[in-house]
């Protein structure tokens, strides 16, 4: 019998034989196209540990942080316009505790950005939650874990030119408490979360979060780092909130604030050949410098040393392309002015968000706000005329600034240490000779709409009264006033909302890119949009930011730092 069963075995073996050998030929069927397994528990565990390792990346750095936020109102034309707005300036640093907060003292307003900075975003972006408030925008490392959460796999998706995996973050249904719901992009490589786009539940009538949008963008070989964060809400119905419509922008930059500036001129040092001796018989030497050569000289000297000192701030751009552009419509109003100035007319961009113009000595100084919704090259002709008339009229810096004891200060007592606003009977001068130059420019038939862009300024001024309260400079409006360059407004079109084709003024973040590593500003590259409807103009509004990301090689990032020293060897050449 045992036999007979070890028999009846090889022939069941025998016939399954082919049958299996047949199916294993043959292929198991494809997934759907747009289905993909579940991520596995080592790419999971990778996640939540570069999340984690950011945040103690983060103690690293002291970075500039802004947001800027305009509560909206309906509007029977444009969809809805801002109504009133809010603003933070300051810089973050992480410890053990959390977010340690380190208070600027604003000059116009004594009111700081970090002034209980953190009791005052919490207020904002989340009612009555204390523990980690604002740096939930930034992180989610808060019982960010595969103990915690669920990541459900979507699709593979290009950010720019990074390839990134993006998942569903699912709450596990044990999670008590505040918890993100929403989707994350990890680029493909070490798995870092580039992009964080959703909110905190649960919602209730004594707990409310906003929706938020974060992106990180990778500013040296394999760091990821948070740069913007974009809040948006439309239907707010929980308790105060009730009809609550807003919009908000959060900018992190200055990362590599401690290196700024030109520190490797240190560690290039070179030996120059020995001076030659350029004294005559008199015991006098050639190029002895003469009263108003020196006096000139001093003055320059203190401009240098607050242009320095709001550079290693972390809130002046560092000399780059942009002031190029800005240096090439101040010349053409010289040359056609038949000015000769010297030292020679400078520009730099001021890294903050709020409208102004200003000049320190030579140089002219213009937010990158200003700059972002300025429509056309003869707006930004009529802002530096301006400043240009205030060099020509010999508005001079104090030449206290000139003592290098005067720069040493916290940063944030920038604004209360550095003033560099002009008597209003000077910008009275300034406006009338400014426009004198502009007539005799190759902007004086194209005043239009530097004029359209006064009158819009104008009348959303008594809204959005912290988009216009400068830093340093003085005020563009007040009120329902222009104060700088007022006679252009009467010579302006009407404004005409329905018009398409007019365009008086951009929204924020239209015209200048800012590098968060070194600060570096560019304009940007992306051809202008064409608008569909009148809803699309957004004068001074704030939008959502779609960063183009880009992988910071080691190669790219040598390249770049050898560009940087020989610009500065080429600046130095020419001074």
């Amino acid at each position: 019998m045992r036999f007979i069963h070890k028999i009846a075995i090889l022939c069941l073996l025998l016939a399954l034989g082919p049958m299996a050998m047949a199916k294993s030929k043959q292929q198991p069927p494809s997934p759907p196209q747009n289905q993909a397994p579940s991520p596995n528990d080592q790419v999971a565990d990778r996640i939540f540990y570069q999340e984690a390792k950011l945040v103690e990346d983060m103690r690293k750095y002291t970075p500039m942080v802004e947001t800027y936020i305009q509560n909206m109102k309906p509007d029977r034309e444009l969809g809805a316009v801002p109504s009133s707005d809010k603003y933070f300036l300051g810089r973050l640093s992480l410890n053990e505790k959390g977010i340690n907060d380190t208070k600027f003292e604003d000059r116009a307003r004594k009111l700081g950005f970090f002034s209980r900075v953190l009791d005052r975003l919490n207020s904002f972006y989340k009612m009555n939650y204390v523990p980690l408030g604002f740096m939930q925008l930034v992180f989610l490392n808060n019982g960010f874990d595969k103990d915690h959460y669920e990541l459900k796999y979507l699709r593979q998706q290009f950010l720019g030119e990074v390839r990134t995996v993006v998942f569903d973050v699912v709450p596990k249904p044990h999670n008590k408490g505040p918890h993100f719901v929403g989707r994350i992009w990890v680029e493909d490589q070490d798995y870092n979360i580039v992009r964080i786009n959703g909110t905190y539940e649960p919602r209730s009538r004594m707990n409310f979060y906003f929706h938020f949008d974060s992106w990180r963008i990778n500013m040296q070989p394999g760091i990821w780092l948070p740069a913007y964060i974009y809040t948006e809400e439309s239907d707010a119905k929980y308790a105060l909130l009730r009809g609550l419509s807003m919009k908000g922008q959060t900018r992190l930059w200055g990362y590599d604030l401690k290196h700024s500036g030109l520190q490797t001129e240190f560690t290039n040092m070179q030996v120059e050949s020995p001076a030659k001796d350029v004294s005559d018989n008199s015991g006098f030497g050639a190029n002895e410098t003469m009263p108003v050569h020196s006096q000139h000289m001093w003055e320059r000297e203190a401009e240098d040393n607050v242009l320095d000192r709001l550079e290693r701030a972390g809130i002046l751009a560092p000399d780059g392309d942009v002031s190029k552009v800005l240096q090439t419509v101040v010349t053409n109003m010289e040359v056609t002015n038949n000015l000769n100035i010297e030292p020679e007319v400078r520009c730099r961009v001021l890294l903050t968000t709020p409208l102004e113009s200003f000049n320190i000595g030579h140089t002219i100084v213009i937010s990158r706000g200003l700059l972002d919704v300025l429509p056309d090259e003869a707006s930004l002709a009529m802002v530096l005329s301006h400043e240009l008339a205030h060099i020509v009229l010999g508005h001079r810096l104090d030449t206290k600034y000139a003592f290098s004891d005067r720069m040493i200060f916290p940063d944030e007592e920038v604004f209360s240490e550095i003033n560099v606003a002009q008597r209003d009977s000077d910008e009275q001068a300034a406006n009338q000779k400014g426009l004198e130059l502009l007539q005799n420019s190759p902007y004086k038939d194209k005043l239009a709409s530097a004029g359209l862009f006064l009158r819009v300024l104008e009348s959303r001024s008594h809204d959005l009264t912290w988009l216009i309260n400068p830093h340093f400079g003085n005020r563009m409006a007040k009120g329902n006033s222009v104060l700088k360059m007022a006679p252009l407004v009467q010579s302006a079109p009407n404004l005409e909302a329905k018009n398409i084709q007019q365009l008086p003024a951009l929204p924020l973040g239209s015209r200048i890119k800012l590098d968060p590593w070194d600060d570096h500003v560019e304009m940007q590259k992306s051809k202008p949009v064409s608008l569909l409807s009148v809803r699309d103009k957004m004068s001074f509004e704030v939008a959502p930011v779609f960063p183009n990301l880009v992988r910071v090689s080691a190669g790219t990032s040598e390249i770049v730092q050898k560009q940087d020293v020989q610009k500065q060897d080429v600046q130095k050449q020419e001074k």
